[in-house]
C-alpha cells in the first residue's frame, strides 16, 4: 500500500531533519513510533506522535504522520480526512508542487507523495502524473524505498494513460535502483569477515531454493497467467489465451476488498475481448454480460458508502475506489453490439459511457457509427449486397395492353430523421450523430507535432487505447472526417459534405477505403450542387488504386514472431459484404455513378459506354439495382421501350446491352430476317398470360 510506504518514510524524514534541533527524547519518540507503524499497532504509534507533537508543535510532518497512521488504524477507510488534512497541510506550508524548483522544497515531498496516491485512486491520473513527474526530478536526495515507490506509482499511472515508453524507462530505472541496493548489501555482508563463509553459503543455497519456490508460484498465480493469456491474444493466439485464462485459479486471489481488483469481472471481460477478436461476438456479448454482473455484485457488496457528500469516499478501503469497472465495460458491450448489427443497444450502451469518457474522441465516433446503423436502409439490396427486383418495380397496374410497371424511387435527400425535437437529445438520429462527430473532431489533437499535448488532461483518462499517438489520431480523425460527409449528405447538407469530403482526401495519411469513399462522397455532393463536370474528375476510376482497410504493419507482422508450429488465427474481422472488396468492384462502382454524371449532362453514350465497361468487369448478379435502372432509363431514352421492359423482366444488365448491339447490327447485314426474331404474336399471347 503506497500510504504505507509513505507514513514509513514521513516518520524516517522527520526523525533525520535538522539533527541539531532535535533531542534525544524526540529521536526516541521517533523511532518508536515507526518500529509500531511497521509492526501494526497504530495505537501505541498514535501515542508516540501524540508525544511529539506536544513537544514540537509547529513540525507539520508530525501531522502528517498522524494523520497517516489513524488512516491505516481504520483499514484505510476514511480517504476523505486524509485528503482534507493534506489539502489543509499543503496550504499550511504554502507549497505548491508546480513551484518546486530547488532542494529546499525536496522537504515536502512527502506530502505531494500522499497527494499523488489520492488522486491515483480517485482516477485523477493527470494530475497525479504531474505531481510524479516533478518529484522524480528530485529522485536524487530521497533514500532508497520512497525513490522506488516514486517510480512504481509513476509506471502504474504512465500504464495506466497508455504511456508504455515512458513506463519502460521507469522500469529500467527502477531495475538498476534495485541492483545497485543489492550489490551494497553483499559488499557489506563480505567486510565482516571469513569465519562465516560457511553459514553464508548455506544460507545463499536456501534462499536460492526459496527463491526458485517463489518464482514458480508467482508463474502459477491468477496475475501472472492473466498476463501470459494477454500476450497470446495480442499476438493471436486466441485458443491458447483461452486455455491460460482457464487455468487461473481466481479462488486463491485475496479479492477486491484488499486489492481492488475484483478478478472474476476481469476473467469475463478478458475472454469477451478474445471471442471479439476471433469474429464471434455474440459469445462476446455474453461473457461482457457475466462481467457486468460480477461487478455489480463486486460494487453492492461494498455499499453506496456515506450518505454526507463530504465523506462520498469514506467507509470503504481507499483500493475498492478502483473496482468498480461498469463504464469501461458498458463500452466493451457496445463496440460487441454494434459489430452484431444492434445499433440502437448499442447506442444506449455508448450514451451511458459516455457521461464518464466524455473527452474520448473514439468514444463520440462509436456513437455516431451507432446512429447512422440505425438510420441506414435495410433493404434486401443493402444487407445481402444482390440486386433484387424490389428495389427496382415498385407496383404493376393495368392488365393486358394497358399494363405498366411503377419504378421504384431511389431519392433519399433531405429526409427529415426527426420529428420537430431538438437535435441535442440523445436519440440515434442523424442530428446527434452529426453533434458527435464535431465533439469528437474538437478533442483530436490539433498539432500532431506536440506529443506533451497527446498525454494531456483531455486523452490520459481515457478507456481502452484512446491515449491517442500521432498515428492512431490520424486515422481517427480520417474516421470521423468520412462518418462526418456521410452524415452531411443524408442531412442534405451538401456543402459541409464537400467541405468533409475535401479535408478527408488531403489528409496525409488515408487507407485506400477511406479515399474511395471521400472521392464519392465528394462527387456526391458536387452533383447536388450543379457542379458537375467537378464531381466527375471525383469519378475517375483510376482515383481508385487501394481499397484496404488501413491495417497497420504491426498487425500484418503479428505471426512472425512465433513458434514453427504456432498459425496465425483468423482474427474473423472481415469486410462487409456490400462494401468493395477489390479495386476491381471499386472502379466498377465509380464507373456506374460516372455513368450517373453523364446522364445528368445528357451525354447518353458516354454513360452507355461507362455502363457496359462496369458490367463487363463483375458477375451479372452482383450489377446493383441502381445501374439496372440507369440502364432503362438510357434505353427509354434512345426509344427502346421493349428492350428496357425485358431488363426489367431479366434483371440484368449485360444481356439486354448485347441484345441492343445485334438489333442495330442485323438490320445493315441481314435486311431480311430484321422482324422473324420479334414473334410479335408470341410476345403479345405471353404478356396477355
Amino acid at each position: 500500500m503506497a500510504a504505507d510506504k509513505s507514513a514509513d518514510q514521513g516518520t524516517e524524514k522527520h526523525e533525520g531533519a535538522g539533527t541539531s534541533g532535535i533531542t534525544d527524547q524526540e529521536k526516541e519518540l521517533s523511532s518508536s513510533a515507526l518500529q509500531a507503524f511497521q509492526a501494526g499497532n497504530y495505537d501505541a504509534c498514535l501515542q508516540h506522535l501524540n508525544t511529539l507533537q506536544d513537544i514540537n508543535k509547529d513540525d507539520y510532518k508530525i501531522t502528517l504522520n498522524t494523520a497517516v497512521a489513524e488512516f491505516c488504524k481504520s483499514n484505510q477507510t476514511t480517504t476523505d480526512n486524509l485528503r482534507q488534512t493534506l489539502n489543509q497541510l499543503k496550504n499550511q506550508v504554502h507549497s505548491v508542487v508546480e513551484e518546486m524548483d530547488g532542494l529546499d522544497d525536496v522537504e515536502n515531498s512527502m506530502l505531494y507523495y500522499n497527494q499523488a496516491v489520492i488522486l491515483y485512486h480517485l482516477r485523477q491520473y493527470t494530475e497525479a502524473i504531474s505531481v510524479g513527474e516533478k518529484l522524480y526530478q528530485f529522485i536524487e536526495p530521497f533514500e532508497e524505498k520512497f525513490a522506488q515507490a516514486v517510480c512504481f506509482l509513476l509506471v502504474d499511472l504512465y500504464l495506466l494513460t497508455y504511456q508504455a515508453e515512458k513506463a519502460l524507462h521507469l522500469l529500467a530505472v527502477l531495475e538498476k535502483m534495485i541492483s545497485q541496493g543489492n550489490n551494497n548489501s553483499k559488499n557489506g555482508k563480505n567486510e565482516s569477515g571469513n569465519n562465516t563463509n560457511k553459514d553464508s553459503s548455506n544460507q545463499k543455497a536456501e534462499s536460492g531454493a526459496l527463491i526458485e519456490v517463489a518464482k514458480s508460484k508467482i508463474h502459477q498465480s491468477a496475475p501472472s497467467l492473466f498476463l501470459k493469456s494477454n500476450f497470446e491474444y495480442l499476438r493471436g493466439n486466441y485458443r491458447k489465451a483461452v486455455k491460460l485464462l482457464n487455468s487461473a485459479n481466481i479462488a486463491e486471489h485475496p479479492g477486491f476488498m484488499k486489492t481492488g481488483e475484483c478478478l472474476r469481472c476481469m476473467f469475463w471481460n478478458n475472454l469477451g475481448c478474445i471471442h471479439f477478436a476471433m469474429g464471434k461476438h455474440n459469445l462476446g456479448i455474453f461473457y461482457f454480460k457475466k462481467a457486468l454482473q460480477e461487478n455489480d455484485d463486486a460494487c453492492a457488496q461494498l455499499g453506496t458508502g456515506s450518505s454526507d457528500p463530504g465523506k462520498k469516499f469514506s467507509g470503504r478501503p481507499m483500493c475498492t475506489l478502483l473496482t468498480n469497472k461498469r463504464y469501461e465495460l458498458l463500452y466493451n458491450c457496445g463496440i460487441q453490439l454494434l459489430h452484431i448489427g444492434r445499433p440502437l443497444a448499442a447506442f444506449e450502451c455508448l450514451i451511458e459511457a459516455v457521461q464518464v469518457y466524455h473527452s474520448n474522441p473514439r468514444l463520440w465516433l462509436r456513437i455516431a457509427e451507432c446512429c447512422i446503423a440505425a438510420n441506414k436502409g435495410t433493404s434486401e439490396q443493402e444487407t445481402k449486397g444482390l440486386p433484387s427486383k424490389k428495389g427496382i418495380v415498385q407496383s404493376i397496374v393495368g392488365q393486358g395492353y394497358h399494363r405498366k410497371i411503377v419504378l421504384a424511387s431511389q431519392s433519399i435527400q433531405n429526409v427529415v430523421y426527426n420529428d420537430g425535437q431538438s437535435s441535442a437529445i440523445p436519440v440515434a438520429s442523424m442530428e446527434f450523430a452529426a453533434i458527435c462527430l464535431r465533439n469528437a473532431l474538437l478533442l483530436l489533437p490539433e498539432d500532431q507535432q506536440e506529443p506533451k499535448q497527446e498525454n494531456g488532461s483531455k486523452t490520459t483518462s481515457q478507456l481502452g487505447g484512446n491515449a491517442e499517438n500521432s498515428e492512431s489520431s490520424e486515422a481517427c480523425r480520417c474516421s470521423i472526417l468520412a462518418c462526418s460527409a456521410y452524415v452531411a449528405l443524408a442531412l442534405g447538407d451538401n456543402l459541409m459534405a464537400l467541405n468533409h469530403a475535401d479535408k478527408l482526401l488531403q489528409q496525409p495519411k488515408l487507407s485506400g477505403s477511406l479515399k474511395f469513399l471521400g472521392h464519392l462522397y465528394a462527387a456526391e455532393a458536387l452533383i447536388s450542387l450543379d457542379r458537375i463536370s467537378d464531381a466527375i474528375t471525383h469519378l475517375n476510376p483510376e482515383n481508385v488504386t487501394d481499397v484496404s482497410l488501413g491495417i497497420s504493419s504491426n498487425e500484418q507482422d503479428q505471426g512472425s514472431d512465433k513458434g514453427e508450429n504456432e498459425a496465425m488465427e483468423s482474427s474473423g474481422k472481415q469486410t462487409p459484404q456490400c462494401y468493395p472488396s477489390s479495386v476491381t468492384s471499386a472502379r466498377t462502382m465509380m464507373l456506374f455513378n460516372l455513368g450517373s454524371a453523364y446522364c445528368l449532362r445528357s451525354e447518353y453514350d458516354k454513360a452507355r459506354k461507362c455502363l457496359h465497361q462496369a458490367a463487363s468487369l463483375i458477375h451479372p448478379k452482383e450489377i446493383p439495382p441502381e445501374a439496372i435502372l440507369l440502364a432503362v432509363y438510357l434505353e427509354l431514352q434512345n426509344g427502346n421501350t421493349q428492350l428496357a421492359l425485358q431488363i426489367i423482366k431479366r434483371n440484368q444488365l449485360l444481356p439486354s446491352v448485347k441484345t441492343l448491339s445485334d438489333m442495330r447490327k442485323k438490320p445493315v447485314f441481314q435486311p431480311v430476317h430484321s422482324i422473324q426474331p420479334i414473334q410479335m404474336p408470341a410476345f403479345t399471347t405471353v404478356q396477355r398470360k
